[in-house]
């Protein structure tokens, strides 16, 4: 039987990969995002593939709603929700942040993901199968300057993901947390408003993860047994690893 996913931020980077890494095994694909002409392009990199593509700002509550709402017949029964919208704004000090980028983060990494959770679960619950796979970050797991409210949203996304599998334990559904390290997207160039430089200074003299390493993490996390559940997925590259503890030292 044709399996169905749901993958939001479906325009570029993990989950471009991740429609490109499930196109291939045949599954079917709705695909989310803001940018009407990039889901035009997915919609026709997959000619073979069965795919609805849906224009969505999944920090809007009444359109998360009505996309759930409006799908065909043949895209109703989802097996996997993959809420990867999110994103990280700035790198300033909680002192000099911007405060609309902070409340940004939150719409988008926590409650955006929170509305799709929600507003899909009675279904599955109704089946008794399904996945729900959350995109977090080793940012909620360790602290970095200038990482504030972006590390607090995804250490949500993690207890969040922890609290979600224990409401579930009287069901078949499975609950994954995902937490890419350094990865080479166009995160960093949202993180910096479109400044390429700053972005590309940050995997300078490095070698990243890359959207197909995560796409391939995301698809073996659906295709083990059923009765096998991967709670949490921790992952960086070889170049990566956790630092010390920030100590700051006054001049004598």
């Amino acid at each position: 039987m044709q399996k169905t996913i749901l993958i939001t931020g479906a325009t570029s980077g993990f989950g471009k990969a991740c429609a490109e890494r499930f196109a291939h095994e045949g599954w079917r694909l709705i695909v989310t995002g803001r940018r009407q002409d990039r889901l035009q392009e997915l919609q026709q990199l997959f000619p073979g593939t069965p795919l609805h593509a849906v224009e969505l700002d999944v920090r809007d509550l009444k359109s998360v709603e009505a996309m759930i709402a409006g799908l065909p017949e043949d895209f109703r029964n989802i097996d996997v929700l993959l809420n990867n919208a999110g994103l990280a704004l700035g790198l300033q000090g909680a002192d000099k942040t911007d405060l609309n980028d902070w409340e940004v983060m939150i719409d988008t990494n926590i409650k955006g993901l929170c509305y799709l959770t929600r507003c899909l679960l009675p279904a599955m619950v109704a089946r008794d199968r399904g996945h729900i796979i959350n995109m977090g970050s080793i940012a909620g797991n360790y602290p970095y300057p200038g990482g504030n409210v972006y590390g607090a949203t995804k250490a949500f996304v993690k207890q969040f993901s922890k609290n979600l599998l224990t409401d579930l334990t009287h069901t078949r559904i499975r609950v994954t947390n995902i937490e890419p390290g350094l990865s080479e997207s166009e995160f960093s160039i949202v993180r910096f408003h479109g400044d390429k430089e700053k972005a590309n200074a940050v995997y300078r003299g490095t070698e990243p993860l890359r959207p197909v390493d995560i796409a391939e993490i995301v698809y073996w996390v659906t295709s083990v047994p059923a009765h096998v559940n991967i709670s949490t997925v921790e992952v960086m590259p070889v170049c990566q690893s956790c630092g010390p503890l920030q100590i700051h030292r006054q001049e004598e």
